[in-house]
């Protein structure tokens, strides 16, 4: 979802084996991209790495629309690593709001930790060093060494692997989960020049955001239609397990995220009594609040109290 937006590009040179497989698709992308891409503040120059990297954990499994203004906020008070690293983690929860998922708060601190410790304040540049930060997966390291330093790594989130699955394998949806043929692919499919290469990941992304969507997909808008192996097929329907749903209503998920804003909103501690009005089925409210002190997100205090991690 990052990476500025207007750098030259160059296409790969020939080698003795003929063009690399994906080079084909390289250039109408990485144009469309150019031309269409959103304007968005990590993809601005003065965002730097760690701007790279907050936008990252929150773009996660959340659209760009909820995270811009919670985006905004965070890089206003936190600027660098160190700035976040100085308060207690839970001051990160409280930030978070509800962009969902808050264990990414908690991982983006202890990240934030790790790099005032290990680096002096500054996102390491080495892909290896990133990968080993607390929170920080394949993903996450490969989207912030490409987006941020320019560097060459197959960056795959769930729409660079529609677009790959549609464009060259010729399915309609990927796998639920990342499989190794899929990383091949991605692979295969990266440009030899690191600037390119770079360029491609974000404007992949940005395809498959934008244009060769999870449903009702645009390919008249697409810049590689004529060669997507999915459409030139037919668009045969998906033949896999069926998609995973998302639901909400009703779950843990819910009555976590409500007990979250209770705690989010008070400015001390919250007696058991408070938390108990926010949802009326006492077994799902005490598994909710109980996920939430196992995964460090709450913190109970003598007295039946709760409130968000200090340490």
């Amino acid at each position: 979802m990052t990476a500025p937006t207007k750098p030259p590009h160059s296409s790969p040179a020939d080698g003795p084996a003929g063009p690399p497989p994906g080079e084909d698709l390289h250039t109408p992308v990485i144009d469309w991209f150019d031309e269409h891409a959103r304007d968005l503040p990590w993809r601005l120059p003065q965002a730097g790495a760690w701007g790279v990297m907050v936008s990252e954990f929150m773009l996660q499994q959340t659209p760009v629309s909820r995270v811009l203004p919670v985006y905004e906020q965070w890089l206003a008070r936190w600027p660098r690593p160190a700035d976040l690293a100085k308060e207690a983690p839970g001051e990160a929860v409280r930030a978070w709001g509800r962009l969902g998922y808050p264990r990414r708060a908690l991982r983006l601190h202890g990240a934030a930790v790790a790099i005032t410790e290990r680096h002096g304040g500054d996102v390491p540049t080495d892909h290896s060093q990133l990968l080993a930060l607390p929170g920080i997966g394949e993903y996450t390291a490969a989207a912030v060494a490409s987006f941020a330093y320019g560097q060459r790594h197959a960056v795959l989130d769930t729409n660079v692997r529609r677009v790959f699955a549609r464009a060259v394998t010729g399915v309609q949806y990927p796998p639920n989960a990342t499989t190794a043929a899929e990383r091949k692919l991605a692979r295969a499919l990266l440009p030899e020049d690191e600037s390119t290469a770079s360029r491609w990941a974000a404007a992949s992304m940005e395809l498959g955001a934008l244009v060769c969507t999870a449903k009702n997909e645009s390919c008249h808008r697409c810049p590689i239609a004529a060669q997507c192996a999915w459409r030139l097929a037919g668009k045969p329907a998906h033949e896999g397990p069926p998609r995973r749903g998302q639901t909400y209503a009703g779950t843990d998920r819910q009555v976590r995220g409500k007990l979250l804003a209770v705690l989010r909103e008070a400015h001390g501690p919250v007696p058991q009594a408070v938390l108990d009005r926010v949802w009326h089925e006492p077994v799902q409210r005490a598994r909710a609040l109980d996920g939430l002190v196992s995964d460090g997100l709450v913190e109970p205090l003598s007295g039946g109290l709760y409130r968000l991690p200090s340490t």
